[in-house]
């Protein structure tokens, strides 16, 4: 069966975001940093403030991102928009989980998030994330 490209990055990338982001909830970022390429340009704009380039320093905060994390559950992710043209994507959605950080109990977490992902070597590799936590939405309504 033929696939699109579409399919194709879907398919190789979503579960295993999806199961990445379950392991950093519970305080384990090894999965999560295997999606990363470690070819530069690599550069992350975090939602608690850390903006990096570079894979050592990229490396360097996922770990303490994940050290921040434990007892997740109910963690998810979910695409708004999902486009694959030749060696680039891009997925933007939000991640969103029931976890305690810091040791600090559980609450409620929602991430806006932007991966942009680069084909290398045949597999795809993520080369740049922003996120952050949304503001209010204060546009009038219509």
């Amino acid at each position: 069966m033929y696939m699109t490209e579409w399919e194709d990055f879907t398919q190789k990338t979503q579960g295993p975001l999806r199961r990445a982001n379950d392991a950093m909830m519970t305080g384990d970022p090894e999965p999560y940093i295997e999606m990363w390429s470690r070819r530069d340009p690599v550069s992350l704009f975090g939602a608690w403030g850390p903006c990096h380039t570079g894979w050592a320093q990229l490396d360097e905060t996922f770990r303490w991102v994940g050290s921040r994390f434990s007892d997740g559950e109910n963690a998810g992710v979910d695409f708004d928009v999902v486009y694959v043209g030749g060696d680039l994507a891009y997925t933007v959605g939000y991640e969103h989980a029931e976890v305690s950080i810091d040791g600090r109990g559980k609450r409620t977490m929602k991430i806006r998030v932007t991966h942009i992902y680069r084909r290398e070597d045949g597999e795809w590799k993520i080369v740049h994330r922003h996120g952050d936590f949304a503001p209010v939405d204060e546009s009038a309504t219509t």
